[in-house]
């Protein structure tokens, strides 16, 4: 069995989609695992995990207007804005989608489907040094 840990930065320029899945991969063929698990964790509550179609990028920029909207800032109800006006909105919408990723190891590959992808969702206007902790698993 191989267990294998660990933590890579993802910057960001602010909101928006940023692809990791080639980081996530590289770390899947150095392992050497054949078969097991990929576990992919965001050690923050304004950004979060999401597995995306990594073809078009114009489905990223829909997700992330549908989530403006979905969530807006400056809303008078919002009290937790000591960051400024996206501050709670970023909150809920890391609450609504997912701060980790289990990804299926195939003959040492990532099981991800054609089109998919593994990418960091910033929720924040500002940018960011964001951490990801990684763990391979399997044999």
């Amino acid at each position: 069995m191989i267990s294998e840990s660990k933590r890579i930065r993802v910057t960001t320029s602010g909101k928006g989609t940023y692809e990791v899945t080639n980081a996530l991969e590289t770390m899947v063929r150095e392992s050497g695992v054949q078969s097991g698990t990929l576990t992919v964790f965001v050690r923050h509550t304004s950004a979060s995990l999401i597995v995306m179609e990594n073809a078009d990028p114009s489905a990223r920029r829909d997700l992330e207007e549908y989530f403006d909207r979905l969530v807006p800032e400056n809303e008078p109800y919002f009290t937790h804005i000591y960051e400024g006006a996206d501050d709670m909105p970023s909150h809920i919408r890391m609450a609504l989608t997912s701060v980790s990723q289990v990804i299926p190891i195939v003959d040492g590959r990532l099981a991800l489907g054609t089109w998919q992808g593994v990418f960091l969702f910033e929720h924040r206007r500002a940018p960011h040094q964001r951490e990801l902790a990684l763990n391979v698993m399997g044999l």
